[in-house]
């Protein structure tokens, strides 16, 4: 080996050794990055989903108030902090008032479960049990809670964590309003900067790949979530007209079973308790009205969804209880959306550009 080869090769290892150590900072320091923002993260995330889905609307909105960004920002805001408060206090107060109706019913030791139906009994499988429990809980509630104090005991901690979560997921919404509001007050710039990472990320691909991201989010934004929260509605209006009790905590769990995609399953239980306290007529009414509001999603969706951007349901529902598992209450909604947007550009980037201009 010649002395010029050694000095060459001593060059290469130089240079392989500092280009080592700055990729070990440059690791280190998004490291650090990452940590300090992870309580951040779920916040940013929905701000940056809330800001993507309505920036068509925003645009309009600004064409209408004579092109002035930081006012037409505003406005939006302001919309989309009504459009959560005023729910959020609805429901609200439908917890409220439903514990304070079964705390009532408590002081005065009158009854708050009522009486099964005798056809109850006669149920295969499930009849004799249920009719037992149902019995016990409207002659003695206290006794009833009693004989599942250990079942209770395991549930109680879940639940106190679901309503603690609800409260922490109207506060974290509110606060990713507040991000989305800056990010439509600096729309431009923001555009800019997703331009030019998708370039730095994908190349010559990069604007196709932007757009399908916003496509994907705004889509399933809509499709999804937005499915979810119609049909909550009107779920709501059912449980309001039949007289169900505590109508706001039946609310809250049928908006979280529509997001992963099974709210039917909320309006079995319903549906029997209709029966066992209404008149037959008013519970057939209402049995209709639960079908007619589980198969709606079969007719917003597609028109929702948006064609070529469809998302099977597994992706949405891993992504919701995914999500759920990783960043609470918030995860729910966050999840199913990042991950269909992740589903979409893996397909776009595996079946090669002209399948996913298609898809765009």
């Amino acid at each position: 080996m010649t002395i010029q080869q050694q000095v060459h090769d001593k060059a290469q290892i130089d240079l392989a050794l500092e280009a080592s150590i700055y990729i070990g900072l440059a690791i280190l320091l998004a490291t650090a990055c990452l940590l300090i923002l992870r309580p951040f993260i779920p916040l940013l995330t929905w701000g940056v989903i809330i800001t993507v889905a309505t920036y068509p609307a925003f645009r309009k909105l600004q064409n209408i108030l004579g092109g002035h960004e930081t006012l037409a920002a505003a406005v939006s805001t302001l919309i989309l902090l009504a459009a959560l408060i005023v729910p959020a206090i609805l429901l609200a107060h439908g917890l409220v008032a439903g514990i304070q109706s079964v705390t009532a019913h408590v002081k005065d030791g009158t009854a708050i479960v009522p009486p099964p139906p005798p056809t109850i009994e006669s149920w295969p499988v499930i009849g004799a049990p249920l009719n037992r429990v149902w019995g016990l809980a409207s002659t003695d509630l206290t006794e009833a809670v009693k004989s599942f104090a250990p079942q209770i005991k395991t549930v109680l901690p879940g639940l106190l964590s679901a309503s603690a979560g609800f409260g922490l997921i109207v506060l974290q919404l509110l606060l990713s309003i507040l991000v989305t509001g800056v990010l439509l007050a600096n729309a431009q710039a923001a555009h800019e900067f997703t331009c030019f990472l998708a370039n730095r990320l994908f190349g010559e691909r990069g604007p196709e790949f932007q757009q399908l991201a916003g496509t994907t989010i705004r889509s399933v934004t809509f499709g999804i979530l937005g499915v979810a929260l119609i049909q909550s509605v009107f779920a709501a209006l059912g449980f309001l007209v039949v007289g169900m009790p505590a109508v706001g905590l039946w609310t809250v769990i049928f908006i979280f079973a529509a997001v992963v995609q099974a709210g039917g399953l909320v309006f079995i239980p319903a549906v029997i308790y209709v029966f066992a306290t209404a008149s037959v007529t008013k519970a057939v009414i209402f049995l209709v009205w639960c079908i007619v509001v589980g198969l709606m999603d079969n007719i917003l969706k597609p028109l929702l969804l948006g064609r070529g951007v469809t998302v099977p349901v597994a992706v949405v529902f891993l992504g919701a209880i995914g999500g759920f598992m990783a960043m609470g209450v918030i995860g729910l909604f966050v999840g199913a959306i990042v991950l269909s947007v992740g589903y979409k550009l893996s397909l776009a980037w595996l079946r090669g550009p002209s399948v996913a201009n298609q898809e765009t």
